[in-house]
């Protein structure tokens, strides 16, 4: 029987189908958010590629409409148009996906109308407990009957293309050479929706939507899941490679010497262009990006934000300070006139103007924004984080010129380098972001820290 004490995260449900996660409890839990959210009208409902989606999906809507709520269902979407589905339509949404994760996975974003984030203490937590409660036999039969909500099937595609289309203004642009890899994803809808009547010359690849991931798993910060796009774009000689995750919220950037590009870099220029268009704004970081990020805000005019990681904190700071633009080291990219949610089709829009508008190759453009040596993201696995974060912290609270805190994890800073190291939410993993003025004193931070990670170096 699945469980959901396996499936429910901080920011979403996802497990294994139907192992941990099946038809009868995703009734469930389209019932359960039905009370979550005090019994709006309609819910819209999206899915990705995967082949259990369309069941999960179903089961999700049988369990709403059973609770007097209708059901606006955009059938094949990515995660960034229910965003904007629930934005547009003014509704709470229900995202049926697992991201990045392997074939055998499924999962459900949720969300509140207008996109609002549901995380643990914005739902998650509350819908869990009535899952459980209902499957404990503890809640239904004393429950009023209600009529049954109706399902309507809405194609928002070309809407949603348009509505990207008109926050990023492309008219004007050189001509360019375009490779995408969609990792056969719901990229390969929306990416040929949104670039039509673009001045680009689109190079498509593993366009075919497959839940299976016959050519390579859909997660571009895997280097491993980056070399075909790599090849593709040495031989077409294109000016920017493109790479999206599974659902497509997430775009990885590769310049046209086949380079990857830091999301880092990305943040800062799409910072400074928002920044363009309104002076003195608020521009929200994660505590990960580069250095330089909080730096080209400031010389930009602009109020940088410091976060944790993850989207719901994200979006709640966007909202408290009304800030324009918000970017994390995952290539996640939120933006305030997008209901403050993340798109990575948008931030893909932005790149392409910033490089269409001048006439230098993206690697030139984006040297004033990769300032730093970065590791990026390493996982050690551990059998007791808190004792080797203790170990970390212990090692470095001393030393001359260091400062620490916690807000997440544990980061340690000094003038000439910086570390954070994190656990993992859902298994025995310490994540290490490890950043430097050059690359061997990175590289020597670097080892000293999975050294006292891993157990081979004493504090």
């Amino acid at each position: 029987m699945s469980d959901p004490e396996k499936i429910f995260k901080a920011y979403d449900i996802r497990g294994v189908v139907p192992d941990d996660l099946d038809a009868d409890l995703v009734r469930a839990i389209g019932e359960a958010y039905v009370e979550v959210l005090d019994r709006p009208a309609a819910v819209v409902v999206g899915r990705d590629m995967r082949v259990a989606s369309p069941e999960l999906a179903e089961a999700f809507a049988a369990g709403v409409t059973s609770r007097g709520c209708d059901v606006v269902d955009i059938g094949l979407a990515s995660t960034d148009e229910l965003y904007f589905a629930s934005g547009h339509l003014d509704l709470p949404g229900a995202m049926f996906t697992a991201s990045h994760n392997p074939p055998d996975y499924g999962g459900i974003k949720l969300c509140r109308a207008g996109a609002a984030p549901v995380g643990q203490e914005t739902g998650l937590a509350r819908l869990r407990s009535l899952v459980e409660q209902g499957r404990q036999g503890h809640q239904g039969a004393d429950r009023d009957v209600v009529p049954a909500g109706k399902v309507e099937r809405r194609d928002l595609l070309s809407a949603y293309a348009g509505h990207l289309r008109g926050l990023v203004d492309l008219s004007g642009i050189r001509r360019l050479t375009v490779a995408v890899d969609a990792g056969n994803g719901m990229a390969g809808l929306t990416v040929p929706a949104v670039f039509e009547g673009l001045p680009i010359d689109l190079v498509p690849m593993y366009f075919e939507l497959d839940g299976t991931f016959p050519n390579h798993e859909a997660n571009p910060i895997e280097p491993a899941n980056l070399v075909d796009l790599q090849a593709k774009v040495r031989e077409v000689g294109a000016d920017i490679g493109l790479a999206f995750d599974g659902d497509a919220d997430r775009c990885w950037v590769i310049d046209e010497n086949a380079r990857s590009v830091s999301p880092s870099a990305i943040t800062a220029l799409i910072a400074v262009r928002e920044l363009a268009r309104e002076p003195g704004a608020a521009v929200i970081h994660n505590l990960i990006t580069s250095r330089a990020v909080p730096q080209i805000i400031h010389e930009h005019g602009g109020r940088p934000v410091r976060e944790r990681v993850g989207h719901s904190f994200i979006k709640a700071t966007m909202a408290r300070t009304g800030a324009v633009f918000g970017g994390e080291h995952s290539a996640h990219f939120y933006f305030r006139d997008f209901w403050r949610a993340d798109s990575g089709l948008l931030a893909a829009l932005h790149t392409l103007a910033a490089l269409g508008e001048q006439d230098q190759p993206l690697s030139k453009l984006l040297e004033e924004y990769d300032r730093y040596a970065a590791s990026g993201e390493i996982n050690s696995r551990v059998d007791d984080q808190a004792a080797t974060m203790a170990r970390v912290k212990a090692a470095y609270a001393d030393r001359v010129g260091v400062t620490v805190d916690e807000l997440d994890g544990l980061t340690v800073e000094h003038a000439d380098w910086w570390f954070n190291l994190r656990p993992s939410n859902t298994e025995p993993v310490l994540r290490l972001n490890a950043e430097a003025a050059d690359q061997a004193t990175m590289e020597r931070l670097r080892d000293e820290v999975l050294g006292l990670v891993r157990g081979t170096v004493n504090a």
